[in-house]
């Protein structure tokens, strides 16, 4: 069987400029590749702890239909998207740099019965984030 593995994940943001400061600055993201096309901008991050696996922040409508994108547009004004979850090697500074950073706080640290300790906030676009403790 080959082996397959992750490269990118892509998360529909409405400002990808406030997104990009929060994944960088708050989560501790490197910006890779930052490009605009057809009026559209969209913004690749890394992380060191990971290398070849990457975000991209893109607008709803960048690369899909007007349908599409107003589906996704509804979508994430309804905070429907995620969770999409991290692991952190410090849990709590994670949670102190997120509650700093404004974000709308879901859950704060707390062991959860099916085992992880883990964090639950919204990204500044919405999405649903959960940030679990490294074991």
């Amino acid at each position: 069987m080959t082996n397959l593995s992750l490269t990118y994940l892509p998360l529909a943001v409405d400002d990808v400029a406030a997104a990009t400061a929060f994944y960088r600055d708050t989560l501790g993201f490197e910006v890779l590749n930052e490009v605009e096309n057809g009026g559209f901008h969209w913004v690749t991050l890394g992380i060191a702890a990971q290398p070849g696996l990457s975000i991209v922040l893109s607008e709803p409508g960048a690369g899909r239909s007007p349908d599409d994108a107003e589906a996704l547009h509804r979508l994430l004004a309804k905070g429907s998207l995620g969770p999409y979850v991290f692991t952190a090697d410090d849990l709590d500074a994670t949670f102190e740099r997120v509650q700093a950073s404004g974000a709308d706080i879901l859950q704060e640290p707390m062991d959860q019965p099916w085992g992880p300790r883990d964090i639950a906030f919204r990204d500044p676009a919405g999405n649903l984030i959960r940030v679990n403790q490294a074991a």
